[in-house]
């Protein structure tokens, strides 16, 4: 079974295969539909590939391959340049590698067919020629043009969230849905404070700290951010196997994430950021919204009471509220210390709701 992280990483690789797969079996579909059964290549008397099986297997592997050095080690090189910055860049260097891999490829071809040094002067004449030849080209622009796409879905993806670009792709949410959702709302304490101390440009840098240090955690326990508001983050889960019990291991993961990075944060702000949150479960209606600009958007009470519970986390001294209906959605809560409030009547609500706070037993505790 795979965990979230390993999902997360296969989402963002998956394109790089599946995409020059897909442009590999068109484009020897239209180059069989030219060359019929013509063993070569009329003006460069170049072998034609005619098996698309594996045409397209060794697009998989090679797309596959490339995604993995992107995802591990390309994509950190570039993580402060601008959108654009990305695409051409990583781009230029994909085709450039394509190019150099191509003409291995070529040589080593000709070499064995023939019997032949890579570096004769027959392998060599018959490179030359196909490199200047428009069918060439022809592959690298195919292969490009695969890689492009690629990364402009994996830099759009990383923008609004895997999640959410996928639902937009397959079209999930393009006709509403009501569905049962965890919501987490989560809010920095002092933000008002600290942006008064920091001045607007160092507190908008520490913010974004703040959030890479929290994104680790949402992914290892399979949250989606819905929104950044501001110094608040929503984050939800929809209901597959312990999705309550993924919320709150995510609250805790997300201050232990936090509490490590104290030392950092002193340092470079003289402040450390912390926060409290609220935890709510019930129904809300999905679906697609807008025209100018398209968006994934939840709607429904949960998200209002959801709000409504974080912003009491202050008066009543903590740093996590839950409602009644969250907790039992929880299969189990043996590792919590949980106390009842009792029925707290919310804004906006008619009846009375009994909340919770929560915290983890620590092994003094026992």
């Amino acid at each position: 079974m795979l965990s979230n992280k390993q999902k997360r990483l296969l989402f963002q690789i998956l394109p790089f295969a599946i995409i020059p797969a897909i442009f590999s079996a068109v484009h020897l579909a239209l180059e069989k539909g030219i060359l019929g059964n013509h063993p070569v290549y009329p003006s460069t008397g170049n072998p034609a590939d005619s098996n698309i099986i594996i045409s397209v297997l060794t697009s998989l592997v090679i797309g596959f391959s490339v995604g993995i050095f992107e995802v591990r080690y390309v994509n950190a090189w570039f993580q402060n340049r601008s959108f654009y910055e990305k695409i051409f860049f990583k781009s230029l260097i994909y085709i450039l590698a394509i190019i150099v891999a191509s003409l291995i490829i070529i040589v080593l071809g000709h070499s064995l067919s023939q019997g032949l040094n890579p570096f004769s002067a027959t392998v060599w004449s018959f490179v030359m020629s196909f490199l200047i030849n428009f069918a060439f080209w022809s592959i690298i622009f195919y292969y490009s043009l695969a890689i492009v796409i690629s990364l402009f879905y994996k830099e759009v993806s990383d923008n609004i969230g895997h999640a959410a670009s996928l639902n937009f792709f397959t079209g999930k949410y393009h006709k509403p849905k009501s569905e049962n959702r965890v919501f987490m709302f989560l809010d920095m304490k002092s933000s008002t404070a600290f942006a008064e101390k920091l001045g607007h440009i160092r507190y908008f840098q520490m913010l974004k700290e703040y959030y890479d240090d929290l994104s680790q955690p949402i992914l290892n326990y399979g949250g989606e951010i819905y929104q950044y508001v501001g110094d608040e983050i929503v984050i939800t889960w929809n209901t597959k196997k312990d999705f309550a019990e993924n919320a709150l291991n995510c609250f805790f993961a997300m201050k232990d994430a936090l509490s490590n990075q104290h030392q950092k944060y002193f340092s470079k702000y003289g402040i450390a950021p912390t926060f409290k949150a609220g935890l709510h479960f019930g129904n809300v209606t999905t679906g697609e919204i807008g025209w100018l600009k398209k968006d994934i958007v939840f709607t429904g009470d949960t998200l209002n009471t959801t709000a409504r519970i974080q912003s009491l986390c202050n008066q009543y001294g903590v740093d996590l509220l839950v409602s009644g209906d969250f907790l039992n959605a929880m299969e189990s809560n043996g590792h919590y210390k949980i106390r009842s409030l009792g029925k707290v009547q919310l804004r906006g609500r008619n009846e009375g709701m009994e909340l919770f706070s929560m915290k983890k037993i620590e092994h003094n505790d026992v």
